[in-house]
């Protein structure tokens, strides 16, 4: 019988922590060094190989496990929210962790994540970027609204941040000259925001149409909803679509019902909410697309269609009638509308599985 050494690493972003577990033989060895690739490699390689590295995913990021990797070293990381911990387990220290991780990964029980590479999650950085960026212009609009309610005032007309709507705002005026300057500042802040945003956008769509999920991104804009900011998020985060099924793709986002079933109870609670919070987020904005009257695409999936191939232009036409369908169905029930859309939102991934998918083992082929 071979000897096989397992380490946990638990790092930080000054020290890593490692332990070092050989079930042959019983042996462990514990050590703290600095967080280095080039020293924790060196210390690694202290043991007879084969040797099988692992720590979880965190703020850190993947540099450790892609220089680990690189030099032979089997390394993989854990998803945080799959690790098993006691109930009764009070106590959480760096040493301890790292000894959790080396002895779930001897009996098999890590659930590891997929390591990008620094292309792709390049990409993804810009897509998250936009995601925040969106975030804090949302924000902003809100303290611009809120203080102007606060006071009585309201804009007359239903629909907001127009060119007509700045130019409201900018003629408000308060006496107090404190309350004048925190309105001209968050006034100030949301335009920033926007001009920010209108940056970022403009960067997404020129990467979107020269980046390897070019055509993933192409395919996925032929569905109602989904436009150039969605297909991109949903392609650079998801990444490799053959990693799942067209039913497994909605546990991954947390599209999926709850469940505590106990005997012969069964009982299911909201959706999990695991997995990819901004894939499901984009999802489920798309998703309400699909309730409003649909009999034929219109110009903008007219032209998207023209894009790509036949199967793919069929396949998608499809899934805007099938989504269309489903939501009045709901409708017909007096399905609750956040319900409906949320299931709506699972089958909606489904159907960008099938357009994404194919596209990707076709790549693979050619490149074979």
């Amino acid at each position: 019988m071979f000897e096989h050494t397992f380490i946990g690493l638990d790092v930080h972003a000054v020290n890593v922590v490692g332990h070092a577990l050989n079930p042959d033989t019983g042996e462990i060895t514990r050590h703290t060094m600095t967080a280095d690739p080039a020293v924790v490699l060196e210390w690694v390689r202290r043991f007879e190989p084969p040797v099988k590295v692992v720590y979880e995913s965190g703020p850190t990021g993947f540099v450790l496990a892609r220089h680990l990797r690189a030099a032979g070293i089997d390394c993989v990381v854990t998803a945080s929210s799959k690790l098993l911990r006691a109930p009764g387990d009070r106590v959480k220290t760096d040493r301890r962790d790292a000894r959790v991780l080396a002895e779930m990964l001897a009996v098999g029980s890590v659930t590891e994540v997929r390591i990008p590479d620094p292309d792709e999650e390049a990409l993804r950085d810009l897509s998250r970027l936009r995601s925040g960026a969106a975030k804090d212009l949302a924000h902003a609009r809100q303290h611009v609204n809120a203080i102007l309610l606060r006071h009585g005032i309201r804009y007359p007309k239903d629909t907001r941040w127009t060119k007509e709507h700045r130019l409201w705002l900018h003629r408000q005026h308060f006496d107090e000259p404190a309350l004048q300057f925190s309105y001209q500042a968050d006034v100030e802040q949301a335009e920033l925001l926007a001009a920010h945003l209108a940056r970022i956008d403009k960067q997404v769509t020129a990467t979107a149409a020269a980046c390897r999920y070019t055509p993933v991104i192409d395919a996925l804009m032929c569905l109602r909803g989904i436009q150039i900011t969605t297909a991109y998020g949903l392609a650079v985060e998801i990444g490799d679509w053959n990693r799942f099924t067209g039913s497994t793709i909605g546990s991954y986002l947390g599209l999926v019902p709850s469940e505590q079933s106990s005997g012969q109870s069964r009982h299911q609670g909201p959706i999990t909410k695991a997995g990819n919070t901004y894939a499901r987020k984009l999802l489920i904005e798309a998703a309400w697309q699909h309730r409003r009257p649909y009999a034929r695409p219109g110009e903008r999936l007219l032209r998207q269609l023209d894009l790509v191939a036949p199967a793919t232009r069929i396949r998608a036409l499809e899934g805007n009638h099938r989504l269309h369908r489903k939501w009045e169905h709901f409708d017909e029930r007096d399905k609750m509308p956040v319900k409906a859309n949320t299931a709506v939102a699972r089958e909606l991934a489904g159907w960008c599985w099938s357009l994404a998918a194919p596209l990707q083992r076709g790549e693979r082929m050619n490149a074979a």
